[in-house]
């Protein structure tokens, strides 16, 4: 019907994927501590694309393949047989420019998996380093959106519901929005948006102590940090590239 809007749902967990239509959706792929905070900042810092992969194997030979840069992570740590891992402040210009990154995650990367099996119309990451090119782009396609959060080991966190709340607040004009879960991470989103490190420490949330643990409050602090490598990340032809804005 003419004039009608999009539907936007929230899937607070790949467990919860099956829920959804997402053959009909542009699904937006949320792992916000580490893997896509990682992936925005590696493109805008020049890499050519992102091969994700979802198994420590696959990584290690496609990078020997084709001469790339491996990288990934298992439980927070750099995964074994990797010289790389999953920290942002790993890819700088200098390092990753021009090249191609084969990576692996312990949530991330097994969503997009998930999303591409589920046929889905279109495939996009989001962080809040790339918040506005995410939220641009959405408006702009006019599609149906399913904002999907990597959670960790498919139980919910705070962070990826965090950053599907901070979706919702800017785009919700455009989208028919009848999803409790979308309601419930927009009033997460409204109440941390001032601070959303304290909220995680506050709260105690479960990524926060896993990551502060291991001396990474740098990287949690930067991947709560909107648009500092606001770039498009889509998934074309097997790998992440970095997309054009709608103008």
């Amino acid at each position: 019907m003419k004039g009608t809007k999009p539907a936007l749902y929230t899937s607070l967990s790949p467990a919860l994927l099956h829920l959804y239509d997402v053959s009909r959706s542009i699904v937006v792929i949320i792992d916000v501590l580490r893997a896509t905070s990682t992936i925005a900042t590696v493109l805008f810092n020049g890499a050519k694309n992102i091969i994700p992969v979802d198994s420590v194997a696959e990584c290690i030979r496609l990078g020997k393949q084709i001469e790339g840069i491996t990288a990934g992570e298992r439980d927070g740590h750099i995964a074994e047989g990797l010289v790389n891992g999953n920290s942002p402040f790993e890819y700088s210009k200098e390092f990753i420019g021009g090249k191609t990154l084969v990576l692996t995650t312990t949530n991330g990367t097994k969503l997009l998996h998930m999303a591409l099996e589920k046929g889905a119309k279109g495939i996009i990451t989001g962080s809040f380093p790339n918040l506005s090119a995410v939220c641009d782009y959405l408006v702009a396609a006019k599609k149906p959106v399913i904002l999907g959060c990597a959670a960790w080991k498919d139980r919910v966190n705070i962070e990826d519901t965090l950053f599907a709340g901070a979706v919702i607040s800017r785009v919700k004009a455009h989208f028919d929005i009848n999803c409790d879960s979308s309601k419930m991470a927009e009033i997460m989103y409204n109440d941390a948006k001032d601070d959303m490190y304290e909220f995680m420490k506050s709260k105690n949330a479960s990524h926060y102590l896993r990551l502060t643990k291991y001396g990474l409050e740098k990287d949690i602090r930067y991947c709560l940090s909107e648009d500092v490598a606001n770039v498009l990340c889509m998934y074309e032809g097997g790998k992440l590239v970095k997309g054009n804005l709608p103008s």
